[in-house]
């Protein structure tokens, strides 16, 4: 079978068809090994490394990070993933019995248990919003969020990329209608960043958590916080440290508070340099052309598999990026993703949406996948779900 030339460069399983690039991402070696350079600096000579030199090491990735994002540095802290990052922000605002905390449906799970525990011990109302999937337009989801507003609505909690569904939410119009009736909002970027293309102060959130080791393949444990201006102040990191109380004028409260919590290994956040170079050279477009790559390649593999169910495709190009789920018929999700692995050594997830028994498979493409890789898939799942049970 023919592979992509580039999946040497990743450590993943030679024998296993890997179309989960979106669950957890996969670091290439060239980027591990600068990690690992950096571990080593850090254990001959700790004090060095974290007590004197760490600020300028951290600062010159936040400010390659910023840059990447099309965003302002003095915006920006790192945190270990975005779910830290909702977290962080859910935590640090007073919410009040009678206030209404808006989301959809197609919320994380992880966030919306963050979102479930700070509405209960406040006594604040969860209003959420039903997105259909299948779906033919963007502007459902703007007219489905526009009719659960009410005045009591403090704060919105939104996907920019889905995670079981894998769509690209409008954010731009959402943003634009919500802050024009004083609504602030919350974005899980989980998937976003690397996989398609960001301006972080265009697009105008007031909270964006993002992770940087899914799509931009950085070391795991490396996330960020984008936090506009005039809210800096209200937020504190999950653990409160020597940052707290500093006297220090020459950092701002924010950074101080959120770039020491602790003795921790930070070589994951210092990576994110070498990534963001390694893969600006990695194809002569740079980032753009991987993006638009890996965007192409889930499109058609998309179409391949949507002709292989006899479905039709469930939402527009428009509204996917570099992952993409389609529906299958009704039955166990664990199995057949159990399947799939130990039958065809393809690793893919399968997950109930919106419950039990109906599901749906969710295929990813980087750059170390090739066509064949879904072709296999669709040779696959027809012999699986004509299985009975």
């Amino acid at each position: 079978m023919e592979t992509s030339p580039w999946r040497p460069f990743w450590l993943l399983d030679p024998e296993v068809v890997y179309l989960n690039h979106g669950s957890f991402g996969a670091c290439p070696q060239p980027v591990l090994e600068v990690q690992q350079q950096l571990r080593q600096a850090l254990e001959r000579q700790p004090m060095a490394f974290l007590g004197r030199d760490y600020e300028l090491r951290l600062d010159v990735a936040r400010q390659q990070l910023a840059t990447f994002l099309g965003g302002r540095s003095q915006n920006l802290v790192f945190v270990p993933n975005a779910t830290t990052g909702v977290n962080t922000v859910l935590r640090s605002l007073n919410f009040r019995p009678g206030d209404q905390l808006l989301t959809t449906d197609h919320c994380y799970n992880a966030c919306r248990n963050a979102l479930n525990f700070v509405a209960d011990r406040a006594g604040a109302e969860i209003s959420v919003v039903t997105i259909p999937f299948p779906l033919q337009s963007p502007a459902q989801i703007l007219t489905a969020v526009q009719e659960r507003i009410t005045p009591r609505t403090r704060l919105a909690l939104f996907d920019h990329v889905t995670s079981q569904t894998g769509l690209i939410f409008p954010l731009q119009e959402l943003i634009q209608s919500l802050s024009a009736q004083g609504i602030d909002t919350l974005i899980d970027g989980a998937h976003a960043a690397g996989m398609i293309p960001l301006n972080l102060e265009e697009l105008g959130a007031t909270y964006y958590a993002g992770n940087c080791h899914k799509w931009m393949c950085t070391p795991k444990g490396a996330g960020f916080l984008y936090v506009q201006p005039e809210k800096q102040a209200t937020l504190r990191p999950l653990t409160i440290s020597h940052g707290a109380n500093s006297p220090r004028q020459d950092r701002s409260r924010f950074w101080l508070e959120f770039d020491w919590t602790g003795t921790d290994d930070p070589t994951a956040y210092l990576s994110v340099p070498a990534a963001i170079a390694w893969f600006e050279q990695l194809l002569p477009g740079g980032w753009s052309e991987l993006m638009q790559r890996n965007r192409d390649l889930v499109l058609s593999a998309r179409r391949s598999l949507c002709a292989v169910l006899n479905i039709p495709l469930p939402c527009p190009d428009q509204m996917i990026g570099t992952i993409a789920s389609l529906p299958l018929p009704p039955g166990d999700s664990e199995s057949l993703q159990a399947q799939l692995l130990h039958q065809f050594q393809i690793e893919v997830p399968v997950f109930p949406w919106p419950t039990p028994p109906h599901r749906l498979i969710r295929i990813s493409a980087q750059i170390y996948n090739h066509f064949q890789d879904y072709e296999r898939l669709g040779l696959a799942l027809p012999k699986l779900l004509s299985q009975p049970g």
